[in-house]
């Protein structure tokens, strides 16, 4: 089913009223939507609503609401992801699993091996936007621009992990045992480039007290390492 997101002020008793231009022009002329069928609309308020579309004029679409329910297409705890961007279009990849991974927002941190300098903010704004769409996700995560670690780290985190292929103290798991995530909690990811960090910022982890945690033996690209951490994470956490 179609899902989009809406403003709570055009929802009038039993009506849901679409006229924003974007969502018009995609569900009356790209899915050519048609009286009878069925929508799946959330609001600011991560309030879900299955409705049937009554009628498609040319400026709006009114939907008749069916049933609503709170959405549960969230974490418990706050996930966010510090990375490296990369020049290919990996990097749109991890935009958009990472927001099926429940991520609350993104920073783009410039490092000493990234390969990407130029901020496409804008761009990785708009994947995650419908990517979010796609997974029916009660948020819409943000994309911050890019930045350097010093300003990530200046935010408050409960946990902060650094992923690394090299010089990693523990595995997730071991952390996690000892350092259970909590409901609520805001936990920062953060993930090198390609080329992986360098010995500066190493070093600089480390004089930070931060946590090195290795995903394994294995050798991962960059962009299978953000999908790994997360749902290992998540799984964690779960179980």
């Amino acid at each position: 089913m179609p899902h989009f997101f809406v403003d709570s002020k055009n929802i009038n008793n039993n009506t849901i009223i679409i006229s924003d231009e974007e969502n018009y022009r995609h569900i009356a002329r790209s899915l050519r939507a048609r009286a009878g069928e069925k929508l799946l609309l959330i609001d600011e308020n991560q309030i879900q609503y299955e409705t049937v579309i009554e009628n498609i004029n040319s400026k709006e679409i009114v939907c008749e609401i069916k049933n609503s329910y709170p959405s549960k297409r969230d974490l418990e705890f706050d996930l966010y992801l510090a990375q490296s961007p990369l020049r290919s279009d990996a990097q749109l990849t991890i935009m958009e699993k990472a927001t099926e991974l429940g991520i609350r927002a993104i920073y783009p941190i410039s490092t000493d091996n990234c390969a990407l300098k130029i901020d496409k903010q804008q761009k990785w704004q708009r994947v995650m936007y419908e990517a979010s769409k796609q997974c029916e996700r009660a948020k819409i995560p943000t994309c911050f621009n890019l930045t350097s670690l010093d300003e990530v780290l200046k935010q408050n985190f409960d946990k902060i992990l650094v992923f690394a292929e090299r010089d990693a103290q523990m595995s997730l798991k071991s952390y996690l045992q000892k350092n259970p995530i909590h409901k609520g909690e805001k936990i920062l990811v953060i993930i090198g480039p390609e080329g992986g960090f360098s010995k500066t910022e190493f070093d600089y982890f480390k004089e930070k007290g931060l946590p090195l945690i290795s995903l394994g033996d294995l050798i991962l690209k960059a962009e299978t390492a953000v999908i790994v951490a997360l749902g290992d994470i998540i799984y964690e956490y779960q179980g």
